[in-house]
């Protein structure tokens, strides 16, 4: 009896579900994923054997290079809430404009007379600027008042203290280093972090 041929059929994979979920993580990815900001001046920070992140929110940053100070904090509302009661202390009034466009500073290093010729730059800029530092003498107290002013505006819309940082060239002079110090145990502010580098990820160590 002859042999009942089946005829082959080729195998079909439906890729539509595959698809999706692929599409579904490089959007989450994309949505999540933080860029990492320039510092205004080159900063070589010391390596580390500890390895803890750097937090995203309620979180605030002194760098220091070239014998200059520079300050950001995280969060736009935060950015924007000290930036106006800095205006108040200084006398100074910004438009909605000048608070947006503030918000969109990650780090600046700049004095309060500068500070409005500096928030008009565009991003690239403010990149070539030749940032100053921020005054951390005891007689015009800015880096000093950015410090209070953005702990208080982070207290008043998040309820919670703000955490500090110092990131310092690994080259940097230690009487600048000495200064920052020196305004954070003024505040009472004793524990901070200094963000170093293990390998290529970065961290924070805590003090």
């Amino acid at each position: 009896m002859a042999r009942i041929k089946v005829p082959r059929k080729s195998t079909a994979i439906d890729m539509t579900a595959m698809c999706d979920v692929a599409f579904l993580l490089l959007t989450f990815f994309i949505l999540t994923a933080k860029v990492k900001t320039e510092d205004p001046v080159p900063i070589d920070i010391p390596k580390s054997s500890i390895q803890q992140p750097v937090p995203e929110s309620d979180f605030a940053t002194i760098s220091v290079g070239a014998q200059k100070a520079f300050f950001g904090v995280e969060g736009v509302d935060i950015r924007k809430e000290t930036l106006n009661q800095m205006g108040s202390i200084y006398h100074m009034t910004f438009t909605p404009e000048e608070q947006t466009r503030f918000s969109t500073i990650t780090s600046f290093g700049v004095p309060m007379s500068q500070l409005k010729q500096f928030i008009a730059l565009t991003a690239d800029q403010q990149k070539k600027y030749a940032q100053p530092g921020i005054p951390r003498d005891s007689v015009s107290g800015e880096l000093t008042n950015w410090i209070r002013q953005a702990r208080i505006a982070t207290k008043a819309l998040h309820n919670k203290e703000l955490r500090l940082a110092i990131k310092g060239d690994s080259k940097e002079e230690y009487p600048v280093i000495k200064d920052v110090i020196g305004i954070l145990q003024k505040q009472k502010v004793n524990k901070f972090s200094l963000i170093t580098d293990l390998g290529s990820a970065g961290g924070a160590s805590k003090k």
